[in-house]
């Protein structure tokens, strides 16, 4: 069964961003191969991938200065992914050539099914943002918040998780500087 994970590293107060999208808070920090919630090994169970219209020009953005999208990325300037990719949007964005990325809009259960047949029996990663994550919780389709949590805080930016959800820790470890937390979603918090 195929199940969605959003994997991502926020900031012990709960940012996945500063206020002007900038993750150079995450990228100055050390980063180790292996080890617990370690990015090649998530990576090769994911089929499809959903992410918000702020992190795809993200990645776009590093692309094009050749700085590479993801850990293990591949080729600077290269699309680092090789599974389809569905970008949730509200505007007009322009496509990377050779990458397999589809402009949708509205809500995530449509998107679902679509993201369920490619993936072809793996998982879902919910790049970005944490709008598009609690999206996919509303809808009852997120499992799994992976978190690397690094030794930082913003006061203020792109939360990791702006709505109320009840969650349950299923794992605990180090991974050199980061804390590395995976969460089950139970499901919203009820007032």
């Amino acid at each position: 069964m195929t199940r969605a994970h959003f994997y991502t590293a926020t900031t012990i107060d709960g940012f996945i961003a500063d206020e002007h999208d900038s993750l150079e808070w995450l990228l100055n920090q050390e980063h180790e191969e292996g080890g617990p919630l370690d990015y090649a090994t998530f990576i090769e169970g994911i089929g499809a991938l959903a992410m918000g219209a702020t992190t795809y020009e993200w990645v776009r953005a590093h692309l094009e200065s050749g700085g590479g999208g993801e850990p293990g990325g591949g080729d600077p300037g290269a699309w680092p992914y090789s599974q389809p990719t569905w970008v949730f949007t509200h505007r007009d964005l322009p496509a990377i050539e050779g990458a397999d990325v589809r402009f949708v809009q509205g809500d995530v259960e449509p998107v679902w099914r679509e993201m369920v047949a490619a993936a072809n029996g793996k998982d879902v990663w919910v790049v970005g943002g944490g709008g598009l994550a609690a999206d996919f919780a509303e809808a009852g389709h997120l499992d799994r918040l992976m978190l690397s949590i690094a030794p930082v805080t913003l006061g203020a930016g792109r939360p990791l998780f702006p709505r109320p959800f009840d969650l349950r820790l299923v794992e605990l470890a180090r991974h050199g500087v980061f804390a590395c937390a995976t969460y089950d979603v139970v499901g919203p918090r009820e007032a």
